[in-house]
């Protein structure tokens, strides 16, 4: 357990070691030294045995009838040389016994520390590489890789909605690769710790970029908002499988939890480079500045172009445009906060499952881990669910449904049904994990929290890109940097928490939170066209479009005149971007 004074250390930098953690690394510290006693045991016994070997042998030399000095306790004795004989091979006997017991407890011991090396990972690995004894160090490379992911998508997503969407996400990946390679071959703790958050800030760009790209490619909604759905469907994969692959690759050593990654990230490189550039003000700067060297006419421009430029732009508006929304749009406040709650509350599971199934149920440590297989199934089933409402959206458009082209019902509903399944799994919960109820009672509780976690993320996140299309990209940083604060802080509080209140009432706490956040994805239904309507970022939008399809017509006839394109005057101005 910490000390005091580490705890008071742990309280003063905001970091909480989680307990469970914890537990496992110090069981694993004290396995660790009774096997290095067993160990040593075991070659004291070998010493003891090679000595008898080696008397028995001069032995086989001496005479039968011969007279044979033999140590018993702390004085010698004369006995016939077959006496001697039967003596030394009892004493053989007895090693090869006490030989074989401590073999049988040390491979138990080992066995049980491999369970734990699956467990936490590479973390016990890198404590006893870089000598690190503090539990508040041990948490610092999860907890830095996190702080990436909360200020990378502020700083990225703004800069592909003014460069373009390719050279944001090639370059921070290509910085990313760079970076895991240098977290494999770290030669101290600091220069470790250094690059574990600068991989979580670039890292974070494809989070924060990847709604606004979808957003550029697919003009459909429906196919975008299926795009959207798989996306993050597979992006759950990640923090389910990289801890047992750690856990398995981190017995050769730690760094080939991080060769494993740069491999991947090097593949997925490969694929990246091929992305073409899909943002259209950058697509239309491209062409414009391909028919100003073609045509020789230097007043022809994209209408980005002619939009402020320079450091103190970039610093106070385009960078600040996610932390503007999430204060001025409602839309994105909202969101934000229903994400956040839903989020935190998913990571403090983590914390809790491990107190009703380990806690009440008895589970060993590898056991307490399978009850999230339930939350997996719900997000798998929760992709049928979303499947299935977009055939019925496309069956209603088609016989020209009313409700079918209103902006809200393409989305929202499945946060309507998401956010009661999902508060209907707290209370399950809660008042089923008691010892008198069976174990698999509450763990289905897990099916419901699943399916209502992702309808509520992929509804709340799709509509936040229909409704911000080009803005996406800023609208989605803005939910990841909330969500990811909410996921790192809330679940501190899961242990005093459940502690306090207990199983039941913590989790109606939770209950009762999320209950209040369902109101939101209702509010959207009746109130979300007018908030769109009065939404300058919405505002803005509409009046690109419209600028957009008269550049459009305006080049169609520029091929057949080219004269016309000889004052710039006639080049559409838009409102610049960067002042909304």
């Amino acid at each position: 357990m910490l000390s005091k004074e580490d705890e008071e250390a742990v309280g003063n930098d905001d970091l909480e070691v989680r307990r469970e953690d914890q537990d496992k690394i110090n069981k694993f510290s004290r396995l660790h030294q009774r096997e290095t006693l067993l160990e040593e045991e075991l070659k004291s016994r070998a010493k003891e045995k090679e000595d008898l070997e080696e008397v028995s042998n001069e032995l086989e030399l001496a005479d039968e009838d011969e007279k044979i000095p033999y140590k018993v306790g702390d004085a010698f004795v004369v006995l016939p040389l077959p006496e001697v004989q039967e003596l030394l091979a009892k004493g053989t006997s007895k090693i090869e016994a006490s030989v074989s017991t401590t073999e049988e407890k040390l491979s138990s011991i080992r066995e049980e520390m491999e369970s734990l090396k699956v467990d936490l990972g590479a973390t016990e690995y890198l404590a006893h590489y870089f000598d690190i004894n503090s539990q508040a160090q041990l948490v610092l490379p999860i907890s830095l890789f996190l702080v990436g992911y909360v200020f990378g998508p502020i700083v990225f997503a703004p800069l592909s909605e003014t460069y373009g969407r390719r050279i944001v996400m090639v370059t921070t990946f290509v910085f990313f690769t760079i970076f895991t390679l240098a977290c494999a071959v770290a030669p101290n703790w600091p220069f470790f710790l250094v690059f574990r958050l600068l991989s979580g800030i670039t890292a974070s760009s494809a989070i924060a970029v990847v709604g606004g790209l979808f957003a550029d490619i697919y003009s459909d909604p429906i196919i975008r908002g299926r795009a959207m759905a798989f996306f993050m469907a597979a992006t759950t994969c990640g923090p389910q499988l990289a801890p047992i692959i750690s856990g398995f690759v981190s017995v050769v050593t730690w760094r080939w939890t991080f060769w494993i990654g740069l491999i991947v990230a090097g593949i997925s490189l490969i694929f990246l480079f091929s992305m073409p550039e899909t943002y259209g003000p950058t697509i239309l700067t491209r062409r414009a500045r391909k028919m100003r060297r073609d045509m020789g006419n230097p007043n022809i421009f994209a209408p980005i172009e002619l939009e402020k430029k320079g450091a103190r732009q970039m610093m106070t508006i385009t960078l600040t445009r996610p932390v503007r929304m999430i204060l001025f749009e409602a839309i994105v406040l909202f969101t934000c906060m229903y994400l956040s709650i839903a989020y935190a509350i998913f990571y403090l599971f983590f914390e809790a499952y491990p107190l009703i199934f380990e806690g009440i149920y008895g589970f060993s440590t590898g056991t307490a881990g399978l009850p999230f297989i339930a939350i997996g199934v719900g997000a798998f089933l929760s992709v049928g669910i979303f499947m299935y409402w977009d055939a019925a959206l496309v069956r209603a458009k088609r016989t020209d449904a009313r409700w079918a082209h209103v902006e809200e019902y393409r989305r929202l509903p499945l946060a309507c049904l998401g956010g009661p399944l999902y508060v209907v799994s707290l209370f399950w919960l809660g008042w089923t994990a008691d010892p008198d109820i069976h174990w698999i009672v509450p763990i289905l509780s897990g099916i419901p929290f699943g399916i209502g976690f992702m309808l509520i993320f992929m509804a709340l996140l799709n509509y936040v890109t229909d409704a911000y299309e080009i803005f996406a990209a800023s609208a989605m940083a803005a939910t990841s940097a909330c969500r990811s604060i909410f996921g790192a802080v809330l679940p501190l509080a899961a242990r005093p928490m459940y502690k306090n209140l207990g199983i039941a009432w913590a989790s109606s706490l939770l209950g009762f939170l999320s209950l209040a956040m369902c109101i939101i994805p209702f509010a959207f239904i009746r109130y979300g066209d007018r908030i769109r309507s009065n939404s300058r970022f919405c505002q803005e939008l509409q009046e690109r479009k419209r600028e957009c399809d008269e550049e459009h017509e305006r080049e169609k006839g520029d091929v057949s005149s080219p004269e016309q394109e000889s004052s710039p005057g006639k080049l559409p101005k838009l409102k610049s971007a960067e002042e909304v």
